[in-house]
């Protein structure tokens, strides 16, 4: 399944690139041309960026990379300590 989103995340950015150029290139007088190439740079974007922290999400529970530094809720007043999960 990972395979899948990476090859999903590698397509989305790709698309986000490919999109963005025409978006960023097209001629004023092509307005309808650049919003559609705009949205379609959104979209792909936007899924790049799900699909990565996807990626990244599975790597840090299978412990192919050390997870982030966060802190950790207290279960006794709510507090929030400096630990180290």
């Amino acid at each position: 399944m990972q395979k899948l989103i990476a090859i999903a995340n590698v397509i989305a950015w790709s698309g986000f690139w490919a999109f963005g150029y025409l978006a960023l290139t097209a001629r004023a007088e092509q307005s309808a041309q650049m919003v559609i190439a705009a949205i379609l740079a959104a979209i792909g974007g936007g899924l790049g960026i799900l699909a990565y922290l996807k990626l990244v999400r599975h790597a840090e529970n299978t412990g192919y990379a050390r997870p982030a530094n966060r802190a950790q809720k207290r279960e006794d007043d709510g507090d929030i300590s400096g630990e180290v999960l």
